[in-house]
């Protein structure tokens, strides 16, 4: 119940259930989720695809805004993979537009992080990193959208960038579910 609280703003979400965790103080090390260990880089929450698992850090209990922002993240994670390729294609191509308008800014850290790493050449070649930074961005941009967190210091994407993804997901999930 407190879940479909925390998405009462994202479009209708269709799937199979998803399985939710807490565990105290994550961290990831060497690719590795990891609690309560004194190493790695701590993170909120992360989810396991396959397993349609998320787990998240237990500190998240008590901020219900950044639970909700989180929680809408990680289930577009879910959303991805189910897109298909030409609706992934048609947002890289957005933000394509937005890199050679040198747009700067993100509407979360995980999209941040990862587009202050790019260099022209990963953009061109489509690399991994590149690819990484698409998901997260993606991500980032729903649950700036569809999350109860209104204002956040992570939201620094220009007004201008930030209404064409308002107006890409629209056009995408206005008329139909999201598949999770």
């Amino acid at each position: 119940m407190i879940f479909q609280e925390a998405v009462r703003n994202s479009p209708q979400l269709s799937g199979p259930p998803i399985r939710i965790e807490f565990r105290p103080e994550l961290t990831t090390w060497r690719g590795k989720l990891l609690s309560k260990e004194d190493r790695g880089q701590p993170i909120h929450a992360t989810s396991f695809l396959p397993q349609r698992l998320i787990v998240f850090e237990s500190e998240l209990l008590k901020d219900w805004s950044e639970l909700s922002r989180i929680l809408v993240h990680e289930l577009f994670h879910f959303a991805w993979v189910r897109l298909g390729n030409p609706l992934r294609f048609s947002y890289e191509e957005l933000l394509q537009s937005e890199w050679k308008s040198r747009a700067r800014g993100e509407l979360g850290w995980s999209a941040e992080w990862r587009k202050a790493k790019l260099s022209h050449l990963d953009v061109e070649t489509r690399s991994r990193k590149w690819r990484a930074y698409v998901v997260e961005s993606f991500c980032d941009t729903a649950a700036f959208l569809y999350s109860d967190c209104r204002q956040h210091p992570e939201f620094t994407l220009r007004n201008r960038w930030r209404n064409r993804r308002i107006q890409w997901m629209a056009a995408i999930f206005s008329a139909r579910p999201v598949f999770i």
